[in-house]
């Protein structure tokens, strides 16, 4: 095992932790404000049921190396999901913002687990590939699902608008 690659390792499940804190974070902001589009919130309320547990397996990882993830890194990464979450919920658009920006985050965080999982043989940490391999068929199924969607969440949203102006 090398000492940089587990390092590294490490380095990348705190990031991990915050980032997912940072996805529970605005999934709880978004879910508050989707009841005008019940399968989004429905869809939303699971995979934060998800990143629940996918926080528990990162916080095992960690363990397991006798490490823990960092506050700072988790307190930054809340602060910013909950300021983004604010600066959407004030436009007119903010099933069309989410919608974009959680297509982005899924991604990032897709990319997040294939590095973790690079990097299980060369740190030694053989043990954590089946969590981080759960975790990243989760965010796989979210991906899709969020990106198999862009086109009628708009077209949803259009409708919307179309039923307030005629109010």
């Amino acid at each position: 095992m090398s000492n940089k690659a587990r390092d590294i390792f490490i380095l990348g499940l705190r990031n991990a932790h915050a980032m997912e804190i940072q996805a529970r974070e605005l999934m709880e902001r978004q879910s508050d404000r989707m009841d005008d589009y019940p399968e989004v919130k429905a869809k939303l309320q699971t995979h934060l049921r998800e990143t629940n547990e996918q926080l528990t397996r990162l916080e095992q990882c960690l363990s397991a190396c006798g490490e823990s993830s960092s506050t700072l890194k988790d307190t930054t990464q809340s602060v910013m999901a909950n300021l983004m979450a604010m600066g959407h919920a004030m436009s007119g658009d903010e099933i069309l913002k989410n919608t974009f920006a959680n297509n982005a985050f899924e991604n990032f965080e897709i990319a997040a687990y294939k590095s973790l999982l690079a990097l299980c043989g060369a740190a030694g940490m053989e043990q954590a590939r089946g969590p981080l391999q759960q975790s990243l068929q989760e965010e796989e199924r979210m991906a899709k699902w969020v990106d198999s969607n862009v086109e009628k969440v708009t077209l949803q949203f259009v409708q919307h608008e179309e039923r307030q102006a005629a109010a």
